[in-house]
């Protein structure tokens, strides 16, 4: 197969040579236009040879995805390059417009069909995969579009040619029909009426031609360049995510970057977690499985759900945090040592003591009660006293210190005939002493 592409490479290279001399003679740039397409041939014989280069290499440790990269980066070099060529024929036309030289028309014609049969020749003769999956995978140009038009116009005539024309051409095919096309038109003018202007016209639309057929190319190319996602895999790989995530054991699926590696060939990598009991391989394997059919290169994490423990602040707290005019701050009790902790579960174990008895208004043994002063203001109307009482020894002695003890008039409301103590009294309706 090498010796195939650099065989060709050299009749490539003779044609040229040929082609670019007659340019000179017959001084037309609309030859040197169509001559063009045959050393953008040049460029798609070095491709096919990048290719299959790239077919024969294994990925090294340094390269871990291979070298397939290598074949798009030459299709995207190709085609603007092209690209290029095309802008310096329509520069050229442009100042031929103010000064219009004489044509010769002696070899114009021959360099035309030499040109013509050379293109054709070599895009049947060598499967060239990168430009092959380029120019189905593209957009269609402008060319390709206006064409397709006529042709459904015409297979409604002519029903067999729907296999030839439809459902689109081959761009390369098409741009060396149109090109010779224009070249036949531009010398057929010149012959009989002498209009050297042709000429320039047929540049111009062989440039706006080859760039037209190049740029759909060139963004497709660098798009997989920039590692994005295909647009037409896009609803595939969104239902691919959603099986995946109905799968037993895993809790979620994310993370998840897919990019087109080379032609053909796609990439990702998705993190997806699962429950503590699952089986890690079990789920590796049905989640590669899935994902596997439409991506290549696949790299998959799993790692098991943890609980969410929240973080205990010890040192002081920010001002920004609390509003220390509406909240009431209430110091903690010491943590235990960390010598009580069962280190293979990493939980607290149980105390060996009883845990501490609490009150609703009695702090337990083993806390020691707090202090709160209040100096909110209490509502008026309410027969309440205001401000607030001190915390001394007579409020002590009142019973307020320890409930049960001592007589239960600590706090004297408007109230006075609801009973000191909720079930049976027998002092009901009775004043209080």
């Amino acid at each position: 197969m090498s010796w195939k592409i650099l065989l060709f490479g050299a009749i490539n290279l003779t044609c040229t040579g040929f082609l670019l001399m007659w340019c000179s003679s017959t001084n037309s740039i609309a030859l040197t236009a169509y001559t063009y397409l045959t050393i953008f041939d040049l460029f798609s014989l070095m491709t096919c040879l990048i290719s299959y280069w790239v077919m024969v290499r294994k990925p090294s440790p340094v390269y871990s995805f291979g070298f397939e990269r290598l074949e798009v980066l030459a299709v995207f070099a190709s085609t603007v390059l092209a690209q290029l060529g095309a802008l310096f024929i329509l520069k050229e036309s442009a100042q031929r417009f103010l000064e219009q030289p004489e044509i010769h028309t002696g070899r114009l014609l021959v360099g035309t069909f030499v040109a013509l049969s050379f293109n054709l020749f070599t895009m049947l003769s060598i499967r060239n995969k990168p430009f092959a999956y380029v120019s189905e995978a593209a957009s269609t140009s402008w060319l390709q579009e206006h064409v397709a038009d006529l042709s459904r116009s015409l297979c409604g005539i002519i029903p067999g040619l729907s296999s030839i024309f439809l459902p689109r051409m081959n761009p390369f095919v098409l741009i060396d029909l149109a090109g010779a096309f224009a070249l036949c038109i531009t010398y057929m003018l010149i012959e009989i009426n002498n209009y050297f202007a042709i000429d320039t016209a047929s540049a111009i639309a062989i440039a706006l031609m080859t760039f037209g057929t190049m740029y759909p190319m060139s963004v497709y190319s660098g798009k997989v360049l920039l590692q994005t996602t295909p647009p037409h895999v896009i609803g595939q790989l969104d239902k691919l995510i959603r099986e995946v995530s109905t799968l037993d054991g895993v809790l979620e699926v994310r993370n998840e970057h897919f990019w087109t590696l080379g032609f053909g060939s796609l990439a990702g990598s998705v993190h997806v977690r699962i429950r503590r009991d699952a089986n890690e391989q079990m789920v590796l394997a049905h989640v590669t499985n899935r994902l596997y059919t439409l991506v290549s290169t696949l790299t998959v994490q799993i790692f098991k759900d943890d609980w969410i423990r929240p973080a205990l602040l010890s040192g002081p707290v920010a001002a920004n945090v609390l509003n220390f005019s509406d909240h009431h701050i209430i110091p903690m009790p010491p943590l235990k040592g960390t010598d009580e902790s069962n280190h293979v579960t990493s939980t607290p174990t149980k105390p060996s003591s009883p845990p501490p008895e609490f009150s609703f208004n009695t702090p337990g043994k083993n806390v020691s009660p707090f202090i709160l002063p209040n100096t909110q203001t209490r509502p008026y109307g309410l027969g309440l006293n205001h401000g607030h009482i001190p915390y001394n020894s007579s409020m002590l002695n009142q019973g307020l210190g320890v409930p049960g003890i001592g007589t239960t008039q600590g706090l004297r409301t408007g109230f006075t005939n609801i009973p000191s103590r909720y079930g049976t009294n027998n002092r009901i309706g009775q004043p209080r002493p």
